[in-house]
């Protein structure tokens, strides 16, 4: 049975992106990404692992940061574990829940820039919020820069195990050991397949 049999779907005009602003130098060949998805180490799973981050629309070729948006894009697309609807469509990711805390000074390669995803599951009793939150923390640390940490919580007051699910997400032991679970990868799997796809596309 659904925990929530009839959500609210917001409509694609309500929905922010920037996608494809940032591109790969190179594109992939049909089939590669799906090659690399599968070849990798489990907990490797993300299609923009090896994502390029330089911008090329600039004719010097500056990196430009990092910024929110671009992050919301990453893992919006991503599709819920119950519905075939993305995780923007649902509202439970939101671009003003993306918050980014960057060092003053970019250049430094020992600067590390700050990451929180608050997740507003679609009831509060929802029984897949850490497994969502599970996937967004997944493909963030796999999409994200080295130079990037990522923490992933339940938004205050959206869900009656807030902080139980809270702790879970934080936790890197159990994170690594949910990611050893076959039948769990089966399903952050099927929940990256969009991500995948809109690759592919490009």
């Amino acid at each position: 049975m659904l925990d929530n049999a009839n959500p609210t779907i917001l409509s694609v005009s309500e929905l922010p992106t920037r996608r494809q602003r940032r591109q790969r130098k190179e594109q992939p060949k049909k089939g590669g990404i799906r090659d690399m998805f599968y070849g990798k180490p489990e907990w490797e799973m993300d299609p923009y692992y090896t994502l390029d981050y330089s911008d090329v629309d600039s004719d010097d070729s500056a990196i430009e940061p990092i910024d929110e948006q671009e992050i919301y894009d990453l893992i919006a697309p991503i599709s819920d574990p119950e519905h075939p609807l993305s995780l923007e469509s649902l509202g439970v990711v939101k671009l003003q829940d993306v918050h980014l805390i960057s060092p003053p000074n970019l250049t430094n390669p020992a600067a590390l820039s700050r990451v929180l995803v608050e997740l507003t599951p679609t009831v509060s009793h929802c029984s897949l919020a850490t497994v969502i939150g599970l996937g967004v923390r997944v493909r963030l640390e796999q999409a994200l820069p080295p130079s990037f940490r990522v923490e992933v919580k339940i938004k205050k007051d959206t869900h009656g195990q807030a902080e139980e699910v809270n702790k879970q997400l934080a936790d890197k032991e159990r994170v690594a050991a949910a990611l050893e679970n076959k039948s769990l990868m089966g399903i952050l799997r099927k929940m990256m397949q969009p991500c995948m796809e809109s690759l592919e596309s490009e």
